[in-house]
């Protein structure tokens, strides 16, 4: 091969094999295996229409700025939905105290609990031991439903009566709340057909349901529970030592 002077160049001979016919030893294997090593660490170059760094950039731009905007429109949402929660928290607590003001009970009254559901249910005592025992079986919401119901019935305001049903609606009735109450397929869609104009009286049929639930399930428990039992017990030392 002869150079751009007209000298010549000398050939590249590979290393000389051993004469026993083995490999490469020394410098010389060790320069064979840094070759290719060295090839395959080069970048390869983009070919043009490929894409490259700079797209790479600009989709990772375009990403992240998709993910702002999707993270901005949930925050609103959430901010949105919090008002709402708080609105409705606001209209619960003020319509349904944690419990009814009554005085205590007395041995009377309470004995009385045991001769039917409707007497339980009629005094504010009856309902506040009843509903004490219902905590613990975490069905307290049957009681929290009935009582929403019967605040509603006292409404006169149109919209009032909007605002407290769509409370009640998305506290109780809606399949989204974890204090949903039971209620059968015909009940439920009444309901939700009479949504769009609710009355004062649209939960009617639900709050009926309740009622029988409560007394034919949690009743005859909670007149041999020990809270009960434990009740009637102090009154009567009470009565002993009056």
């Amino acid at each position: 091969m002869r150079t751009a002077d007209g000298g010549e160049l000398a050939a590249a001979t590979p290393p000389a094999l051993p004469a026993d016919g083995g490999t490469p030893m020394g410098s010389e294997w060790m320069e064979m295996r840094k070759r290719p090593v060295c090839a395959a660490q080069e970048p390869a170059a983009c070919a043009p229409g490929q894409p490259g760094v700079e797209n790479q950039g600009s989709n990772a731009c375009c990403f992240c700025w998709c993910c702002c905007c999707s993270c901005s429109c949930l925050t609103v949402r959430n901010q949105e939905e919090q008002r709402l929660r708080r609105t409705s928290y606001e209209v619960r607590t003020e319509d349904l105290p944690t419990c009814e003001e009554s005085p205590g009970p007395t041995l009377e009254e309470a004995s009385a609990w045991a001769q039917s559901f409707d007497k339980l249910m009629l005094t504010p005592a009856g309902r506040n031991a009843f509903r004490e025992f219902l905590r613990t079986e975490f069905s307290e919401e049957n009681m929290l439903f009935w009582m929403a119901c019967e605040e509603l019935k006292k409404e006169a305001n149109k919209a009032m009566i909007e605002e407290k049903a769509r409370v009640i609606y998305e506290d109780y009735i809606s399949i989204l709340s974890p204090k949903e109450v039971s209620l059968d397929s015909r009940v439920r869609e009444s309901i939700n057909r009479s949504m769009a104009e609710p009355s004062r009286n649209i939960f009617d049929d639900a709050q009926l349901q309740i009622y029988t639930l409560m007394h034919r399930d949690s009743y005859p428990r909670f007149m041999n529970s020990a809270l009960y039992k434990d009740l009637l017990r102090s009154l009567s030392e009470k009565a002993v030592e009056a």
